[in-house]
Order: structure tokens, then sequence, then C-alpha cells
């Protein structure tokens, strides 16, 4: 596994290596308030390539555990590609876009299809995949903007199984395929130039 998050790692670095030749005539910062509902700190940066066209690249870390164990501590990394329908940061636009990370989770109660198993077990392992997005955004003042955003596609989970939250052995290793809902964002952004 670790070998493969050195290769996430990698290709993020490449990536975000592209974004000094942006000239990016507008940036904006923002931070996703739903993500905030996971505990989760979270930032991104969105470049304007032109005029319909924007680079968002977002991402968010949770390093908490909480009390009996409890913890959804990971990393993520979500660049998205985006064109706009009539101008950038502005109105309707649809995107593009990867997502990779980390993750230690135990004994977190989501009582929908797969995710019920997060309540009995641990599962540490990495996450990598892509989507399509459709989303808006609101000018709320001259620098202030508002974004709600909701992407779909696939996500590939490697997986190690653990009995405990603590001192449990590995008892499994496993893979899982994804496809739904990637991503829903509630942003609140500032534009900074």
């Amino acid at each position: 596994m670790k070998r493969k998050t050195r290769l996430l790692i990698i290709g993020i670095i490449l990536f975000a290596g592209l974004i000094p030749t942006l000239r990016a005539q507008q940036i904006g910062l923002k931070t996703n308030l739903l993500y905030w509902g996971t505990t989760t700190p979270n930032a991104g940066l969105e470049f304007r390539m032109g005029k319909k066209w924007t680079l968002d690249v977002s991402g968010g870390y949770n390093p908490f555990t909480f009390s009996h164990h409890r913890k959804l501590k990971h990393w993520l990394v979500a660049p998205e590609l985006r064109y706009w329908t009539c101008e950038a940061f502005s109105g309707h636009f649809f995107g593009l876009h990867g997502i990779g990370g980390e993750y230690n989770v135990n004994d977190i109660d989501i009582p929908i299809g797969r995710l019920k198993k997060l309540n009995n077990y641990r599962y540490e392992g990495y996450a990598i995949g892509a989507g399509l997005t459709y989303g808006y955004q609101w000018l709320l003042g001259k620098r202030w903007n508002l974004e709600a955003s909701i992407s779909g596609g696939f996500v590939h989970f490697d997986y190690d199984k653990f009995e405990c939250a603590k001192c449990g052995k590995k008892i499994a290793e496993g893979k899982n395929d994804y496809f739904g809902v990637t991503k829903a964002t509630l942003s609140l952004i500032y534009i900074i130039k």
C-alpha cells in the first residue's frame, strides 16, 4: 500500500506543477461547508484559465480520533477541470474531477448499504477515482461567491480490515469498486484577484 500511496502523491505533485503555468487572472480561495460537517478541515484554490475554464484543486485532512476510538481519519485531494456555460466563477458549470487519498476509519455509524460495515470493523487503505460534476455559483458580493455542486463517478478502494479499533489483528484485505455520488459541495469562496 505504501508504494501505491507514493505513486498517488507523485501524481498529485506533478499535477500541482501545472498550476504556476496557468497565469490566472482570478483565483478563488474556498472551503466546503458540507465537508466541515464531517469534522474535516478543508480548503481549495480555483484558478481561472480562460473566459470559460477554471481548474479547482481542493483537499481535506481529518486527523481526529473521537471517544471510544471512533475515527474518520483521512486525507483527500480532488482536482477538477471546469467548463462554465457563461463566464468563469458565475452561473452553471460542468466538471471532470479526479479524487485520491488515504483513510483509517473505525466505529462510524452510517446505516446505508455497504457503509453499515464501518460500525463493526476498522478499515485502512487508499482510494482513487474520477467522475463528472454539475454545479452552480452565485455572486454574493464583489469578492464573495457561494457554490453548490454534485459529482458522480467511480472510486476504487484498497483496504486492510481489522478486528477492533486499537489492538485488533488484521483479518482481511480487500478491494471495492464504488459507482455513485463522489462529491457534494456547498462552498464559500473568496475571490483573491
